[in-house]
């Protein structure tokens, strides 16, 4: 895999600085919008790195848990240029598509440095400087595409549990080997918080808290890839977006709910003996506090609670708090080079989606390809200030 920036110099150029290099475009992340991006931007022969902190291509896959399964059929899970091998009705693991990721930066030769976590994303009225430890990279674009898995996030008061109680984010949650004997609660009814309360329920008496959100009205399966996944498909990728009347009304409301379950229903929880019980309101006596007063003694708990948003590394004082939902298709509006890729309902329904990233890298490249960097500090300044 090609691992060198293009245009990297070496030296020292400021304190603690041992290199900078000066680029076009810098994207931030290589999970899969960040390397269609790099695929799009390559075919323009542009001049671009794509900065990751994990230590090989298709790391945020490889460390979920072990036995998930991607949602969408093998023929909708590609990039641009490159189909997912093998059977196309079939659901890969999550090493089969982080394998496809690693092989993608490969056979197109794009310009990935792992193990390089930005550290600040700052402007000089001019250009980005993105700082990742002791490295330095100046560019006239960056794009943000970490994905939307970042900061796990859990309540206050996880802290108040017995420190004998074993507490696990989704994020980190393995399989039940982590867990010690006795009642497992997992926390959170979404598509994570069915699918491992599933899977401890073989091993251990579980119990699943939260208010169950809607079910896909099919069976997810094969069946259902052959002749209802490619309606989905359209319909998210085309209809529900901020281009059609009925994306604009739908969208805000899709935002506003819980996804609804895919794979596990349920009618498959209960069937499993999944005890399903009303949210957690808090820790008392070193108890789990149920919404309707019922406590819970409980040996494990696992948080399928989500995730925060976050860039604790932007350094942009003149961005407005809400800059994230000041843009168009990615392109933020506050300042003029920065743009977004791989996020929430950024467009469309599917905008987060493996079917929508390559869609979104593609326009997002014509935009870089038709935008000039403005070549003077006063503009950037009076559309900061705007």
């Amino acid at each position: 895999m090609n691992t060198t920036p293009a245009a990297d110099t070496g030296g020292v150029v400021g304190p603690g600085i041992v290199g900078i290099g000066a680029v076009d475009t810098v994207i931030i992340g290589a999970g899969q919008s960040g390397l269609a991006l790099g695929y799009y931007l390559a075919q323009q022969r542009r001049d671009f790195v794509i900065l990751d902190a994990g230590t090989r291509v298709g790391e945020a896959w490889r460390s979920r848990w072990d036995s998930l399964r991607l949602f969408t059929p093998a023929k909708y899970n590609g990039l641009p240029g490159l189909p997912f091998p093998g059977d196309p009705l079939a659901f890969p693991t999550k090493d089969e598509q982080a394998d496809y990721l690693e092989d993608y930066a490969s056979r197109f030769h794009l310009p990935v440095r792992p193990s390089t976590a930005v550290t600040r994303l700052s402007h000089d009225g001019q250009r980005f400087q993105v700082t990742a430890g002791t490295r330095r990279w100046t560019a006239a674009n960056v794009v943000l595409a970490t994905g939307a898995c970042q900061l796990p996030r859990t309540p206050g008061f996880a802290a108040d549990l017995p420190s004998d109680v074993v507490q696990l984010h989704s994020r980190h949650y393995k399989n039940p080997a982590q867990l010690k004997p006795g009642p497992v609660l997992v926390v959170g009814v979404g598509n994570s918080g069915a699918e491992i309360a599933l899977e401890t329920s073989r091993t251990h008496e579980t119990w699943l808290a939260g208010k169950p959100s809607a079910e896909l009205p099919f069976r997810h399966g094969r069946t259902a890839a052959r002749f209802v996944f490619p309606v989905v498909r359209f319909a998210g990728l085309h209809v529900l977006t901020t281009s059609t009347p009925v994306g604009r009304r739908a969208l805000p409301k899709i935002a506003a709910m819980a996804r609804p379950l895919i794979r596990t229903k349920v009618a498959d929880l209960r069937a499993a003996g999944v005890h399903l019980v009303p949210r957690v309101t808090g820790v008392e006596d070193g108890e789990i506090v149920l919404d309707d007063g019922r406590r819970l003694p409980v040996a494990n708990v696992i948080w399928c609670t989500g995730f925060t948003e976050a860039y604790p590394w932007l350094d942009i004082p003149a961005l407005p708090l809400n800059w994230r939902e000041q843009q168009h298709r990615g392109i933020v509006d506050a300042l003029p080079g920065l743009y977004l890729l791989g996020k929430e309902l950024i467009f469309a329904e599917a905008s987060e989606t493996l079917p929508g990233v390559g869609r979104d890298a593609k326009y997002l490249a014509k935009q870089l390809a038709a935008t000039r960097a403005p070549q003077h500090a006063a503009e950037v300044q009076s559309r900061l200030a705007a």
